[in-house]
């Protein structure tokens, strides 16, 4: 075979052409004759019974067609299927609409459809609901609590789900050691903030019996699933189109209310039907992330050893479990001894419904949390223990020798040399030099912080499938189960499926998103799609190119070990006079009598790939913030991420996913978050109120990499979609809090606003004055 020509080399994005030039075609975007428009009357309240519905002026308005309530769906519908995988998850039962009662601002209540949007906007807003309020339950500690109002009044409390977990003796850890630090934490809801809000669109044929649905989703597979369940239809009867995704970050996953209600209402109806969220509506409804509390004691030795960790979990799921699996505070447990050796642990892990919007999955998804925990953790210990936050990490590191390793909550890990990524990153950040500027600049009165954060993720759950087919004219069809919404992954596969079978990128095309065309896949989420996508692509066409080897051999009467196979040309060794083109092999593959030597016809491969564990990429970032004393705004001064993800395809496309993530990891850091009123009222309710960096906010991103293959996967790659999200967090407060040190502030809680930080430093201030 030749030397690899495309896996490892920056490949520019070959589906960017259609995007440049508004050829893309979004949900949105999707034209269906004599379609309903659907506009959803939603809840003004957290927590209320729906005691009257009255459509009567609604009906008046021009184009009005019809309306629905969730008390008439719940005669016709299924409620939502719990996953598989929600075992222990107490159960719940969800219909498109509210039935009898809304649990928090923003869920739908009446569907009403209409001619036109303009007609359906007027009639929503002629809807009359009458409400009668009950108390809501917006804090999840409260909502703990055994007198705290019920989200589900059949439940006996709010606690939807709990994990305890304990590892070797955590008591005997804590009496051994010298110093114990404590820590409580925040980790703030906040919003996807994708650029396209979710959106969907349904017609039902007549003839076929098929139910057509277009969706801006990550998994249309699951969500095919899901609206064959809720409906009571097999799933044959239903096809899911994702067509351009103009962005996800895990909060497109699953099955959407929304979703099932479109599709429900064309099955019904018999109509098209097509529904496009406004923005405020989006960061509304749309499953936001994050919020954890965390409460965590470690023991440590003098050295700074760590010797054992006691961690408190609560998580707020909001109204509902809307993971598609497990609440994602379960990653977080999974994740929570990160990159270090912990030698013994205990974690307790509860999850809590309150009248919030429904959590789910955010870039990082319960890692990120993870992360952020030890990462603040490493650095109060340090300053405790009067330690460089570096010589903490390193003391406390897995190194090389220390793989294969097992996690204290039984998680895999399968290679990684931490030690040496840390070595350069430090050298990268010249980090003496960066320390002695930092100490030049302070004596001139400016507040310089640098921070650090190390990091592992748990990437790449499940199986992925991929089906190879090679045309007779030799062109080649890749059709994968993953869902790009962004990402560069139809480069991906045909660089990875062109490295195999030594083919122009041009002669390659890729199909995903359609689950009619596409066999049985999961979707992208948790940094797995070149990890089990590509590889069931690499696998599928190294089992194409297989078989025409044995086309080739028949051919030309020869033994196909015989035989190699370089730049399109499989050719005898010692005869290279004696060859036969790809694209003749491709013919022969398809001829009426058969291939030569009675072969099977066809030249195609369909793998299904399954690691049977996750792969654990890992990285150190490092960034280094100023000040302002007088506003309490924080610049980035400088920002490097060296990161392990295995080996790496695409080094343009991998450093996209380096900077999209960190600057979101930024904007959880200094920027973003979903506030609510004590009574539910949403505060921040569009980009108005809810803020996001912008361009001139996200410093220039250094990145690198250092490459670790994975053994359990083909390719020897790990996930990196989410790194940044992961390690920004950390690493920025940890800057921020280095840098306001000198005053005496040891601990702030993201986001660090300006205003917040300001009052940090005014009450320091006033503290060492008097």
């Amino acid at each position: 075979m030749a030397e690899p020509s495309y896996i490892g080399r920056a490949v520019r994005r070959i589906e960017d052409e259609q995007f440049l030039r508004g050829w893309a075609r979004f949900t949105q975007d999707v034209s269906l004759a004599d379609a309903l428009t659907l506009t959803i009357v939603r809840s003004p309240y957290a927590h209320a019974l729906i005691a009257r519905i009255d459509t009567q002026k609604a009906e008046t308005v021009p184009g009005f067609v019809t309306v629905v309530t969730g008390r008439e769906l719940a005669t016709w519908l299924n409620p939502f299927p719990t996953p598989p995988q929600s075992a222990g998850v107490r159960a719940q039962h969800r219909y498109p609409l509210a039935v009898d009662r809304v649990r928090f601002v923003g869920e739908g209540v009446v569907a009403v459809l209409a001619e036109n949007a303009v007609a359906a906007v007027d009639a929503a807003s002629e809807v009359l609901v009458d409400y009668q309020e009950l108390p809501a339950i917006i804090d999840p500690e409260k909502a703990i609590a055994p007198e705290a109002p019920r989200v589900h009044p059949d439940w006996p409390d709010n606690l939807a789900f709990h994990w305890d977990h304990q590892y070797d003796d955590v008591d005997s850890a804590f009496r051994a050691a010298d110093v114990v630090i404590e820590l409580t934490l925040v980790n703030q809801r906040v919003y996807a903030a994708f650029l396209e809000p979710r959106a969907a669109a349904a017609t039902y044929d007549e003839r076929s019996g098929q139910l057509t649905v277009w969706a801006s989703t990550q998994t249309p597979h699951m969500l095919r699933s899901g609206i064959a369940s809720v409906l009571g239809v097999p799933e044959y009867q239903i096809r899911v189109v994702a067509p351009d995704v103009g962005g996800a970050f895990g909060a497109k996953g699953g099955l959407y209310p929304e979703y099932a209600l479109v599709a429900a209402l064309a099955w019904k109806l018999r109509r098209p039907v097509k529904w496009v969220e406004t923005r405020s509506e989006s960061v509304l409804a749309t499953n936001h992330g994050r919020d954890q509390r965390q409460h965590v004691r470690a023991a440590f030795r003098r050295d700074g050893t760590l010797l054992g960790l006691d961690v408190e979990i609560l998580s707020n799921l909001g109204a509902w479990n809307a993971s598609p699996t497990r609440p994602t505070a379960i990653l977080t447990g999974l994740a929570i001894a990160g990159p270090y050796r912990v030698p013994s642990l205990r974690l307790q892990i509860r999850c809590v419904v309150t009248n919030t919007t429904p959590q789910a999955a955010y870039r990082g998804a319960g890692r990120p949390e993870a992360s952020y925990l030890l990462e603040r953790l490493m650095d109060k210990a340090a300053r405790e223990l009067g330690l460089d936050p570096v010589a903490i990490r390193e003391r406390n590191l897995l190194g090389p020798d220390d793989f294969p390793y097992r996690s204290p909550t039984g998680v895999p890990y399968d290679s990684g040399n931490y030690p040496a990524v840390l070595t350069e990153a430090l050298r990268r950040f010249d980090y003496e030099t960066a320390r002695r500027e930092q100490a030049r600049l302070r004596a001139q009165g400016r507040m310089i912080g640098i921070g650090i954060a190390s990091f592992c993720e748990l990437s790449g759950p499940g199986w992925e499938s991929a089906t190879v087919r090679a045309h007779p004219d030799g062109t080649v069809t890749v059709l994968c189960g993953i869902t790009p919404s962004g990402q560069g992954h139809t480069t991906m596969l045909a660089q990875v499926v062109g490295e195999v079978l030594q083919l122009p990128l041009k002669r390659i095309r890729v199909v995903t998103g359609d689950t009619v065309a596409v066999q049985q896949g999961i979707g992208t989420f948790g940094s797995r799609s070149t990890a089990l996508g590509g590889s069931a692509a690499f696998l599928a066409a190294q089992e194409v190119l297989e078989k025409a080897r044995a086309i080739a051999a028949s051919a030309l009467e020869v033994a196909a070990e015989d035989l190699e196979y370089r730049d399109g040309l499989f050719a005898v060794r010692g005869a290279p006079d004696r060859a036969i083109p790809w694209e003749r092999v491709t013919r022969l593959a398809y001829v009426m009598e058969g291939p030569p030597g009675n072969l099977e016809p066809g030249l195609e491969a369909t793998r299904f790939f399954n690691p049977g564990r996750r792969n654990v990429p890992f990285g150190v970032h490092i960034a280094m913030v100023e000040v302002d004393p007088e506003t309490g705004s924080i610049t980035i001064l400088r920002y490097l991420a060296v990161d392990d993800s295995g080996r790496i395809v695409n080094p343009l496309l991998a450093e996209g996913q380096i900077h999209g993530s960190v600057a979101q990891g930024i904007g959880q850091a200094l920027y973003e978050a979903i506030i609510y009123s004590e009574t539910g009222q949403p505060l921040t309710q569009n980009f108005l109120d809810y803020v996001v960096p912008r361009a001139l906010q996200v410093p220039v991103i250094e990145a690198a990499h250092v490459e670790t293959p994975s053994p359990i996967n083909p390719l020897g790659v790990k996930g990196i979609g989410e790194a940044g999200t992961t390690a920004a967090p950390p690493a920025i407060v940890n800057a921020v809090l280095d840098a306001l040190s000198p005053l005496g502030v040891t601990h702030l809680d993201m986001p660090l606003t300006p205003e917040r930080v300001w009052r940090a430093i005014r009450e320091a201030q006033s503290q060492a004055s008097g």
